[in-house]
């Protein structure tokens, strides 16, 4: 499918009081808003087929009036802290920080609603849509996480739900197809290229193409054509301020260290939004198998350019790793951007330190992570020389109910 990017003519002014500089939120924010054709310096943009150009002009104009509604905000919330059980904790891992030499802190997103952070945009997501008059939620999933989220969300609103998955991921991830068709959502089967969460992204969108009247596609990572990385992170900011503001009653001021890990990336922008304005080291950490930002050169996919994993001729390369929510050759824009300027570093583990780290947080702290987070914690035990005497924050964006049949496998 040839994609274009949107022209400087479908350009959408800002709505007055909406995300912005002019807005009171913003102002607090730590990361900047893109620009108008939503670019983080040179990575975004808005690369879609010519019929999705007034779905993302229209969703970024309904985006911005939704946020500058006391209502919709209202509503959000609710939902956050009544249904989602937001604020998160934050969790002193004493015996995991005695072994390691640092003060290691987790931010629990593995005890919201569902199990991760995704919530967090899906309901955010969700509201828009039912506001916008959409009846049907699309939804890609690798780990099967943002699709039990979506699916919960589509049940609470009274919404149809269907969600794309890699046959892979499909079979890996057994136990969160069954919830997502508990919760009433259909689940379909991407059988081509790696059959893995690019594959689902490709047959969402092609799905959104042809029913756009009527559904939203709830992307669920900080990628896509703009304004999706944007309004994404803009949705997950929640989980920065709290961590914020639990780091100043914990620890007096913010953490040496903000570790995350990064596929498309929305669990690691989160959390960099709370401390990007602070002396904060910025640390997402991603697979060996599928590192876009320490393998990858910039490229263009699902919408928009960003560091991609790709061959010489172009062609995109397969991610492999033992995670199914970061089996994804690309990453977010931002996540580019700040990496491009410095402000955070990017680094890879293998496929082994993920399984060790995996049961180190289970044994000495009866915490057992998705195999997400357990990206950051060996990242963060691999390093635990250079972490000496510092404090550290991880956040433990999803927990391991999930991954432990495959776990089990593994460890057999």
């Amino acid at each position: 499918m040839k994609q274009i990017e949107g022209r400087t003519d479908h350009e959408v002014p800002e709505e007055p009081g909406g995300p912005g500089e002019h807005d009171e939120v913003s102002e607090a924010m730590t990361l900047q808003e893109p620009t108008p054709d939503g670019r983080f310096g040179e990575f975004g943009g808005r690369f879609v087929p010519e019929t999705l150009i007034p779905a993302v002009l229209e969703l970024e104009v309904e985006f911005r009036k939704a946020w500058a509604d006391p209502t919709f905000r209202a509503d959000l919330d609710a939902l956050l802290s009544d249904y989602a059980g937001r604020p998160s904790p934050m969790t002193e891992c004493h015996n995991l920080s005695e072994e390691l030499g640092c003060r290691l802190f987790l931010k629990r997103e593995d005890l919201n609603h569902t199990g991760s952070h995704k919530i967090n945009n899906v309901l955010g997501q969700a509201l828009l849509a039912q506001r916008m008059g959409k009846t049907r939620l699309l939804a890609e999933t690798g780990a099967g996480q943002h699709g039990v989220a979506s699916a919960t969300a589509a049940a609470l609103l009274g919404m149809e739900c269907c969600v794309y998955m890699g046959e892979v991921d499909v079979k890996r991830q057994e136990l969160n197809v069954f919830r997502m068709r508990l919760l009433g959502a259909e689940v379909r089967t991407a059988m081509s290229g790696s059959r893995t969460l690019k594959d689902a992204v490709n047959e969402a969108m092609r799905d959104w193409v042809a029913t756009v009247t009527e559904s939203h596609y709830c992307l669920g990572s900080v990628m896509g054509p703009h304004p999706y990385p944007w309004m994404v992170r803009t949705f997950h900011e929640v989980l920065g301020r709290e961590a914020r503001e639990q780091s100043e009653a914990l620890l007096g001021g913010p953490p040496d260290v903000v570790v995350a890990c990064v596929g498309g990336g929305s669990n690691a922008i989160g959390i960099f939004s709370g401390f990007a304005d602070a002396a904060t080291e910025l640390v997402g950490v991603e697979p060996a198998g599928g590192a876009a930002v320490g393998r990858g050169v910039p490229g263009v996919v699902h919408g928009m350019d960003s560091y991609l994993m790709q061959d010489e001729f172009g062609q995109v390369l397969e991610a492999e790793s033992i995670s199914a929510g970061l089996d994804y050759p690309g990453v977010g824009p931002e996540h580019s951007h700040l990496a491009s300027i410095g402000r955070a570093r990017y680094e890879a583990v293998t496929d082994d330190e993920v399984v060790e780290a995996f049961q180190l947080l289970s044994r000495s702290e009866g915490i057992i992570p998705a195999l997400e987070p357990a990206h950051a914690l060996a990242w963060v035990s691999r390093e635990r020389v250079s972490l000496a005497g510092k404090s550290v924050v991880v956040n433990l964006s999803g927990r391991g109910d999930k991954d432990v049949a495959q776990m089990m496998d593994i460890l057999a």
